[in-house]
């Protein structure tokens, strides 16, 4: 798993703090945002995210229902909204930023819950237990 990729999942996972990696975010240049945001949105497909998910992930995100991303996300035809998302003015990019990373959060939770409750493989799933943290943390 690569150094994005652990980041993005430590803080779904609630392992780093939301607010330092927006910080981390917006120090990126913009094509960076659009590849972090695209990523997201690629880890929210394969953690089976559902537009039931929006609710709860509008209200971790901290943004209101009423915000560009937060709309979209709960419109319905998951897959279509995330391609807008992703793709939304620059001055929308935090808040999809935001929104996107507690998606994953709420996504992931379930997955654990459903098919990792007996253990697993996912690299990203063991971040907390000190297998693969250095990169995740530095």
């Amino acid at each position: 798993m690569d150094e994005r990729a652990m980041v993005l999942n430590g803080l779904a996972q609630g392992i780093r703090p939301l607010d330092q990696g927006v910080d981390w975010f917006e120090s990126l240049a913009g094509t960076e945002q659009f590849e972090v945001l695209r990523d997201l949105a690629g880890f929210c497909i394969q953690a089976r995210a559902l537009t039931e998910d929006g609710p709860e992930s509008i209200r971790r995100a901290g943004i209101r229902p009423t915000h560009t991303p937060a709309v979209l996300v709960t419109r319905g035809h998951l897959t279509e909204q995330l391609t807008k998302i992703i793709n939304l003015p620059q001055d929308e990019r935090v808040k999809a930023f935001r929104l996107l990373v507690a998606l994953l959060g709420v996504a992931d939770e379930r997955r654990r819950a459903r098919f990792c409750a007996n253990g697993c493989g996912h690299a990203w799933h063991h971040l907390g237990t000190g297998t693969g943290t250095e990169a995740a943390t530095a």
